[in-house]
């Protein structure tokens, strides 16, 4: 049985408590920066980092009285240290901030963790791309555009088609993560009125970021946006990969299904019913994180050096698409790794219209014996259309035709058919792909 997504990491990022804590580190390396410089007194500095602390559930409680999330935190954090007995340090937290200089910065934080965990969960999957690929790399399939028999492929062929967006997937995100691993502690407008560049400097380095070469209130969301964005990417490689399950699992097709465990049952109608369930909620999910990215791209433009209208979608958007696409990686790396591939049944769709998928060799065949390509297209065509009507023998007609064999001997029409040489730069292609 296919276990369900268990893996609480992510929630524990996005959870109230390890914001509150990031919340806490920045102000925490702010006194320790200032402190450095003699801003703050050293021993306030130290005093906050060992007694310190916060319950989010005071904090709640305060926010519904004050209507602010940041100054109920300050609140609660200083009512930790005077229970300390150490309430004369606590006017040191905080110290020269504005909210945003403290949320942006902890968000940055948070961002990070979710960052890593996504970055592992696509090279996770990479692996088991990788690894069923190798496996099928020689395992014969109908290729199809339009949902249409088109020429031979390999089933190993999609899996290194999408591996290798994974890895495309794998860069954008660890490009927007690093766009991201940035603070700010300039102000209210960005001018560092209260606290210099210096301090940021030494601020973002105790928290293992970079600072922003310029920011208004806000670090600009076009970071955001270019995370969000990104994930929708990964969303849709991890739709495309189930769709794809959802066509070759059709009862006409048959070629590859998802894993049906013991006990499973797919309907409450009908036993028979094996259905995509997985791979149907893989492709829903993955609706609602390109609806973020959206979303994201609306916060890019906010009034003058800063509004709150991009807050309280983040509130949602960032949160709900990390978890999402954490879910949906777990799912569709999941998915390829139990997936059962009937190599058989794929032979026998390959095999179903006779030869029809060779038409296209052959036409290249005859023009290079010597036949005007217009006339080995009409000829082609014509006994092409007629198997596809009346369900014949697309191969036998050609090798019939007077024309044909006028043009081309048995051994070069032979080789017209070959699946050999239709497939024979598949391994270039895996070393393309893969390395040698």
């Amino acid at each position: 049985m296919i276990p369900r997504y268990t893996r609480p990491e992510m929630g524990r990022i996005w959870s109230d408590r390890n914001k509150f804590q990031q919340w806490l580190e920045v102000e925490l390396a702010a006194s320790e920066a200032l402190a450095e410089l003699g801003v703050v007194p050293a021993a306030a500095a130290r005093l906050l980092r060992e007694h310190a602390g916060f319950d989010a559930a005071r904090i709640e409680e305060i926010e519904s009285e004050v209507k602010h999330d940041v100054i109920a935190f300050t609140t609660a954090v200083a009512e930790t240290m005077a229970r300390a007995g150490h309430a004369e340090a606590s006017r040191w937290l905080h110290y020269g901030l504005t909210s945003n200089d403290v949320v942006d910065t902890a968000q940055a934080l948070v961002l990070q963790q979710a960052s890593a965990i996504l970055l592992g969960d696509l090279e996770a999957l990479r692996t088991v791309l990788q690894r069923r690929a190798r496996e099928f790399q020689h395992t014969v399939e109908i290729g199809r555009t339009h949902g249409v028999h088109a020429e031979p492929i390999t089933f190993g062929l999609k899996l290194a088609i999408w591996y290798e967006e994974a890895g495309r997937n794998l860069a954008r995100l660890r490009a927007a993560a690093e766009d991201l691993r940035v603070g700010k502690t300039s102000g209210a407008v960005g001018t560092f009125a209260h606290i210099g560049p210096d301090v940021e400097e030494r601020i973002c380095a105790r928290l293992h970021l970079k600072p922003a070469a310029v920011a208004s209130q806000v670090i600009q969301r076009d970071r955001h946006a270019a995370f969000v964005a990104a994930l929708a990417l990964v969303a849709a490689l991890c739709e495309k990969i189930a769709l794809e399950v959802r066509h070759l699992q059709r009862t006409e097709v048959r070629e590859a299904e998802e894993h049906f465990a013991r006990g499973q049952k797919g309907s409450s109608a009908m036993p028979h019913k094996r259905n995509p369930v997985t791979s149907e909620q893989i492709c829903g999910l993955a609706r609602v994180v390109r609806a973020n990215a959206q979303a994201a791209f609306e916060n890019v433009a906010l009034w003058h050096e800063r509004d709150i209208s991009h807050s309280s979608v983040e509130r949602v958007i960032l949160p709900d698409s990390s978890i999402l696409a954490d879910y949906l990686l777990d799912r569709t790396t999941r998915l390829v790794d139990t997936l059962l591939v009937y190599p058989e049944r794929m032979r026998r769709n390959l095999e179903m219209t006779r030869g029809l998928v060779f038409s296209g060799q052959l036409l290249l065949d005859l023009a290079a014996s010597g036949m005007l390509r217009e006339e080995a297209y009409r000829i082609v065509q014509a006994h092409a259309m007629r198997a596809w009507e009346e369900e014949g023998d697309f191969r036998a007609a050609i090798e019939a035709d007077p024309q044909i064999r006028a043009a081309m001997t048995p051994e070069q029409l032979a080789e017209s058919f070959s699946l050999d040489r239709q497939l024979r730069n598949v391994d270039r292609i895996f070393e393309r792909v893969f390395g040698k």
